[in-house]
């Protein structure tokens, strides 16, 4: 195992993880490389570079100077050889998953994986023979009961949302690796290299939706697939046909987002937990998930593999729909919206955000209940968001 960096290692990390020194015109921060393709100098540079004897850019979908440096500094964060950034953290995940399977493969997905991953598995890989198996959280028996001669592929996230479940990684792993060419994917964004390094427990591969804490704004969308060089040489393959590179502007804000990345997830973890004590002790509070709690079921997982446990609180209001949209139209700094991770605190009803088009005997049966409420932790003041939170349960 790697030894976890101390939190001094992370502000240091976040900071100068694979920068490169100098850089163009003396510059501090990493230029835009506002460009879409690139020249050659004559014949032979172009001929050396296709050779593999030259190590430079030719077009925008293949590379990108300033998208490289977001690269080494996600790889240097997660403790990888390497990293790839993609224009979305959808785009991440579905080419990761499509550079290991083909027809005939099968894949093994965790059933409470963000919804959109389990679509992608469950629906448009199914239309091309690419087969599934969906597992209960965190069991491990189920996972290695599911494997078959023709699995390719465990697919997790670590904590999950909206429950913030903490899979046993150790566990996880140790069963892939029963089973020759079986590798494990961890969506990691959630918890950020800060709190948790899939890699450092033998995870093959670690995507990250850079939209949320990495750019840590709320004002750019990007995708980040981290691992060891042999296994991103097959996902850059894919991302070069599919076209799904990040644009240099979007590298560069999540590139300035990530200098900070420390600072926030410390702030946002500490503020999180605090939150999600006050929130089990309401009365107008049905249950509250969040993995820092000694009352989640991932808790003694959690506690094991993750220094902080994040900043999204997700708490069952002891009401119905409506009452559940009292409580969140009463609040008075988070704003209504999706994502999580930046600055901003974002609240939103998982009934009405992501499973409007259900009804409430349909959601409860995918675990989502009419009065849940997912609590995406900004940088606000603490005592500000919770006596905000406080006063708003008066209304439930």
């Amino acid at each position: 195992m790697t030894e976890r960096p101390k939190d001094t290692a992370d502000s240091t990390l976040s900071v100068h993880g694979g920068e490169r020194w100098p850089k163009p015109n003396d510059a501090v921060t990493t230029p835009i490389a506002a460009t879409a393709t690139y020249t050659f100098k004559d014949t032979a540079e172009l001929v050396s570079f296709m050779e593999g004897e030259l190590d430079r850019e030719e077009y925008g979908r293949y590379g990108n100077p300033t998208v490289r440096a977001l690269e080494a500094k996600c790889a240097a964060l997660e403790g990888t050889d390497a990293a790839l950034a993609f224009s979305s953290g959808m785009a991440a995940v579905t080419t990761a998953i499509l550079a290991f399977v083909k027809q005939g493969s099968h894949v093994v997905l965790f059933r409470d994986c963000y919804r959109r991953t389990r679509q992608f598995v469950t629906a448009t890989l199914d239309r091309f023979g690419v087969t599934h198996t969906l597992v209960e959280p965190g069991d491990i028996d189920g996972l290695a009961a599911a494997i078959r001669p023709e699995t390719r592929l465990i697919v997790s996230e670590a904590p999950t949302n909206p429950y913030g479940n903490v899979l046993d990684l150790d566990a996880m792993v140790a069963v892939a690796k029963k089973h020759r060419g079986v590798k494990t994917l961890i969506d990691a964004t959630f918890a950020t290299p800060v709190n948790l390094r899939p890699a450092a427990h033998g995870v093959d591969l670690v995507v990250h939706s850079a939209t949320k804490f990495f750019g840590g704004h709320n004002d750019v969308l990007g995708g980040i697939v981290a691992g060891p060089s042999h296994l991103l040489s097959l996902v850059k393959e894919q991302r070069d046909v599919l076209g799904g590179v990040m644009d240099p502007h979007g590298a560069y804000l999540v590139l300035r987002g990530l200098k900070t990345l420390a600072l926030r997830v410390h702030k946002q973890n500490a503020t999180a937990l605090a939150l999600a004590r006050a929130l089990e002790a309401h009365s107008a509070v049905r249950r509250v998930w969040y993995p820092g709690l000694e009352s989640h079921p991932s808790f003694n997982s959690a506690s094991r593999l993750m220094k902080g446990f994040g900043g999204v609180v997700t708490f069952e209001l002891a009401t119905d729909l409506a009452g559940a949209g009292r409580f969140v139209d009463a609040l008075k700094i988070p704003r209504i919206a999706p994502s999580l991770g930046g600055v901003e605190s974002l609240v939103e009803q998982p009934a009405l955000m992501s499973f409007f088009e259900l009804t409430t005997e349909q959601r409860e049966a995918v675990g989502i209940k009419d009065s849940l409420i997912r609590y995406a932790v900004g940088i606000e003041d603490s005592d500000d968001l919770i006596a905000d939170v406080l006063r708003a349960l008066e209304q439930v």
